[in-house]
Order: structure tokens, then C-alpha cells, then sequence
């Protein structure tokens, strides 16, 4: 599989404040990330890691500061090159396996990978006919994260990543981790359990 990453990257966020239902989330946060680097978000039940995620997926809009990506494709906006992965994984229960896959490639086009070569990287190529309805909450995460693989992108945002994700699964998204920073590639995780890998903690206070 090529790599997409290309050069070096800066993500820098400057007095970002979130606003959801009228309820400030946090306010005033800064932060960094690096190509080559993951960073751990980390902070108690509604401090608003997961809305930081989904401000740096365009999802939702800042109520002020300001997100600049610098490097990466200066024709593509900073959503346009990042995966966001939720912490609900999203397939549609009535596709194989491998339509599911063949729907996000589609859907996020760009260049893509064999969809064969991603399942069997996960260890689903043996589930490639079968509906996603009967996959296991582990097996479903292990599809989610074949969706990285297939589509390159620079910036992976990820949900508690891994949520459903046996000892071996862990073990293996670590190897996927470690293998996209090498190339160049940002992570940056909304997380309770530690990622397996060398990553920067961003602490948000606050929360509900």
C-alpha cells in the first residue's frame, strides 16, 4: 500500500472554545500536533474530547479561535484530510463486509488501497461475504479500522479507538498506529485506556 502522506505537517489550534446546546463545552484551548506524532486527548465524561475531534472534522463549527493546518495538500481542507473514526462504528447491517469498504472508499474517494489486502490486514478477509449485520462489536471495530487503510489520509481522529477490541486487536491497530506515524502521518485520540503506542497527553478540563 503507497503512503499519502507527503512532507511535513503542523495542526495548531490557538483559544479554541466549543459551544453545544447553548453550553460552553471548553474554551480557550490550544494545542499542537506534528506529523509523525499522536497525541492523547484525556479528560473526564463531557470535558469535550470527543466535540474537539469532530471540530477538527469540520462536524462542528468553532464559537471562536482558530484550527490551521500548515503542510499537508494545499488544495484540500483540513476535514478533506482526515479520517474521523466515531465511537459507533458506521456500516450499514444489510452490506457484506467488503461492500461496506467498497461504500467508504467510494464515499471519501482519493487514493485507495485493495479492499482485500485492508480486510486481511484486520483479520476479516475470512468474513469478506458476510453481512455486517452478524459481525461480532469486536469484528465491526476491526472493519471501521479497515476503512483507514483502504483510504489514505494524513490526520486519523479517533473516538476510543479501542473499544471492542480484544488483546490481539489491540495489539494489532498499535502495529496499524505505529505504521502511519512512520510514514508522516497525526494521530490524535479521544481516549480512557491507553493507546498501546508513544503518544503526547492534551488534557481538557471542564465537562458537564
Amino acid at each position: 500500500m503507497n503512503g499519502l502522506v507527503q512532507g511535513q505537517m503542523q495542526l495548531t489550534g490557538r483559544g479554541v472554545t466549543c459551544v453545544r446546546g447553548g453550553r460552553e463545552v471548553f474554551s480557550r484551548l490550544d494545542f499542537q500536533a506534528a506529523s509523525g506524532e499522536a497525541v492523547a486527548v484525556v479528560g473526564r465524561n463531557g470535558s469535550g474530547k470527543t466535540s474537539l475531534l469532530r471540530l477538527l472534522a469540520g462536524l462542528l463549527i468553532p464559537a471562536g479561535g482558530t484550527i490551521v493546518l500548515d503542510g499537508g495538500d494545499a488544495d484540500m481542507t483540513l476535514p478533506e484530510q482526515c479520517h474521523y473514526l466515531g465511537h459507533r462504528d458506521a456500516l450499514k447491517p444489510a452490506l457484506s463486509v467488503v461492500e461496506n469498504l467498497s461504500f467508504w472508499a467510494d464515499f471519501l474517494g482519493g487514493e485507495r488501497c485493495d479492499a482485500a489486502a485492508s480486510l486481511t490486514t484486520v483479520g476479516l478477509d475470512h468474513a469478506a461475504l458476510l453481512p455486517a449485520a452478524f459481525l461480532s462489536a469486536g469484528q465491526r471495530r476491526r472493519l471501521s479500522l479497515a476503512r483507514l487503510l483502504t483510504v489514505r489520509r494524513p490526520v486519523w481522529l479517533l473516538d476510543e479507538p479501542t473499544n471492542a477490541l480484544d488483546a490481539a486487536g489491540q495489539e494489532m491497530f498499535g502495529g496499524l498506529m505505529r505504521a502511519h506515524l512512520a510514514r508522516g502521518g497525526m494521530i490524535i485520540a479521544a481516549t480512557h485506556a491507553p493507546l498501546g503506542i508513544d503518544a503526547r497527553e492534551l488534557r481538557i478540563g471542564g465537562g458537564v
